[in-house]
């Protein structure tokens, strides 16, 4: 995907989002290669980890790639936007929804 939003995996989850999620909240947008409406998410992403830059950490975590972390939090359909704070998942969105309907569920866990 052509962004700059970090790549989170198996082998580094709980440091890059669940250890990180203590001091701000983590954004993981769970998703795959083939899948045309996280493509179409994509840039929604990205202009919500620029607009949130400092309050927010926003990483990508391919679903094909880290098949542990996504069937640990039963991560069904994709996309999917799970929001975690102080190690513990606290927003959820699947699908392709719009903007706002993301920065409402971000903006509820902003300290």
């Amino acid at each position: 995907m052509a962004d700059n939003i970090p790549t989170v995996t198996d082998g580094n989850f709980e440091a890059e989002v669940l250890t990180a999620s203590a001091s701000q909240p983590v954004l993981v947008d769970f998703w795959a290669e083939w899948c045309r409406p996280c493509h179409m998410l994509a840039p929604t992403v990205a202009e919500i980890a620029h607009d949130y830059t400092g309050k927010l950490k926003v990483m990508k975590l391919n679903v094909d790639e880290a098949m542990n972390s996504a069937g640990k939090y039963r991560v069904q359909g994709i996309p999917t936007l799970l929001l975690f704070k102080n190690g513990q998942v606290v927003e959820q969105i699947v699908g392709a929804v719009p903007k706002d309907q993301i920065t409402k569920a971000v903006d509820r866990h902003l300290v």
